[in-house]
């Protein structure tokens, strides 16, 4: 009667590989989201609303019209090493491999484009490369971007992501505080507008320049906004510092932004603030 018993056959498991991208873990809740649902709403968790960080081009993508800058300005401009600096590896290394993750303009990407059908220049700052830092390169692009919006008469909108001032540059990084500033006083005595955005972060030498000299300051929800770290100012003050300290919100409250705006509204509200100012 062997026709009547069922053979015994060995379970084979069929392990399905999943791409690694596919899922994000959100830093706010800890909750796993697909990548795709990420996508669909511009990089914020569904659950708590935290900000991911995005790249330069995303921030292109979400408020041009297009999608995209129309012109690419100052492309060739690269960073030197006026001082053959050297930690633990040698600074145009570090260049080197910071344009192999992307970031081929730099620590920012400066254009023209079209937001809601007026013309702005843009300039969005790209934390892949050294972490945003400003270096000589960044300072020089703000400024001819800052000359070009004063020559046509056209608004300009900074996205800002750094972590600060880029030391491997010595001074000559420092230096580009002052030189953006007043790239910006001139647009300001022009009565051109100047809209700065802070993303997660914004710190150091950009936040001590032209990222806080904006006529109006927004900010996306949750972003870390300050100059010197935690530590270095409580040892400073020698005190204790508030819950939410160098938070967006926490500056708002305090009067140093202008207003929270979520990166979903970001373009709504700057296209409505474009149309008051101009």
């Amino acid at each position: 009667m062997s026709w009547f018993s069922k053979p015994k056959r060995k379970l084979v498991s069929q392990k399905r590989e999943l791409p690694g991208d596919m899922w994000d873990r959100c830093a706010g809740c800890g909750e796993i989201l697909y990548s795709g649902r990420l996508e669909e709403s511009f990089h914020v968790c569904p659950n708590c609303g935290h900000h991911f960080r995005i790249t330069a081009e995303s921030y292109e993508a979400l408020l041009l019209d297009g999608g995209g800058l129309e012109v690419l300005y100052d492309q060739t401009l690269r960073s030197a090493d006026p001082l053959g600096f050297v930690d633990s590896k040698r600074y145009v290394d570090r260049v080197q491999q910071a344009e192999k993750r992307g970031g081929d303009q730099d620590a920012i990407r400066t254009g023209r484009g079209r937001i809601e059908g007026r013309d702005v220049h843009l300039g969005t700052m790209d934390f892949r490369f050294i972490g945003g830092s400003m270096g000589s390169v960044v300072g020089e692009k703000i400024r001819r971007l800052a000359d070009r919006s004063l020559a046509a008469r056209t608004p300009l909108v900074i996205i800002s992501a750094s972590g600060g001032a880029r030391m491997q540059e010595g001074i000559l990084s420092l230096m580009q505080m002052g030189k953006t500033a007043a790239a910006l006083a001139q647009l300001s005595d022009a009565a051109i507008p100047y809209l700065s955005v802070l993303t997660n972060p914004t710190t150091g030498g950009v936040t001590a320049s032209y990222a806080m000299l904006g006529d109006v300051i927004l900010a996306e929800p949750g972003a870390l906004i300050g100059f010197a770290g935690p530590r270095v100012i409580k040892e400073t003050i020698r005190q204790d510092l508030p819950e939410g300290f160098q938070t967006a919100e926490f500056i708002a409250e305090h009067g140093m932004i202008d207003r929270i705006v979520p990166r979903a509204r970001l373009r709504g509200a700057i296209s409505t603030l474009l149309d008051h100012m101009c």
